[in-house]
């Protein structure tokens, strides 16, 4: 993992899958994918969720990767008739799906290892785009593949994640988002104006307000993000004093 001290690299996420749209299958790998980038320096900045459909899957992929520096698909790369990510990445890159030689040879391992058959449903799992590089699975081998700045992966949320090990020292990370939070006594509704005149006030911080309720009152929790740790206190110190203000 390279970083870069100013340069911002961005990331997005493409969900694929009838089953979560279908609400049959619950994402997991958003919230994680969001947090891990995050930790690492990478802003995830627009998630997709596309239904296993071809050409949407080849659209939805053109169109992030020339918008981020990284893509991270999740779902698709399965043995059965429906899963046709990798079919679908590989239009989108104008190239061929192929058996990939190194794939291949590590599923036949673990398939005679287990004396099952190798059978051509399961063959379907060593497809990439000619020219892809395999990413890792220790659970279950059937590998992931990267394409450029196209990382394919998993939908089985422990998978996933262990597939997101392998990829993370391979990437260009920027400079960590920090925060600070700021417990507030006032709900939304009472902050909600002299916060929005602070967030124009400093313009290098992300401020965001998430309401609470206890006890039969509001309040608000203020979190301040930036890469910037003195921008960040500069914003909390009049977060503050607008606060005292309000006692």
């Amino acid at each position: 993992m390279s970083s870069d001290n100013t340069e911002t690299v961005t990331a997005a996420m493409l969900v694929i899958g009838d089953e979560i749209l279908s609400g049959r299958t619950r994402d997991k790998n958003i919230g994680f994918i969001a947090d891990y980038l995050t930790a690492i320096g990478i802003n995830l900045e627009e998630v997709r969720i596309v239904p296993d459909d071809e050409d949407r899957i080849i659209a939805a992929v053109n169109a992030l990767r020339t918008a981020h520096t990284y893509v991270f698909t999740t779902g698709g790369i399965g043995p059965t008739h429906d899963d046709i990510t990798a079919e679908a990445v590989s239009k989108a890159f104008g190239l061929p799906c192929e058996f990939h030689s190194e794939a291949l040879a590590l599923l036949a391992a673990h398939y005679k290892s287990r004396n099952m058959e190798f059978t051509e449903a399961r063959k379907r799992m060593a497809r990439t785009p000619r020219g892809a590089s395999l990413i890792d699975n220790p659970i279950s081998i059937a590998p992931g593949f990267r394409i450029e700045n196209v990382h394919v992966m998993a939908g089985v949320p422990v998978i996933m994640q262990k597939m997101m090990d392998a990829i993370a020292p391979t990437l260009k990370t920027g400079v960590k988002l920090q925060s600070a939070t700021v417990d507030c006594p006032f709900g939304e509704g009472t902050i909600g104006g002299p916060l929005g005149d602070i967030q124009k006030d400093h313009p290098d911080t992300i401020i965001g307000s998430y309401p609470k309720f206890s006890d039969g009152s509001y309040s608000t929790q203020i979190v301040i993000r930036s890469r910037d740790n003195a921008a960040i206190e500069a914003a909390r110190s009049d977060v503050e004093a607008m606060l005292a203000g309000l006692n």
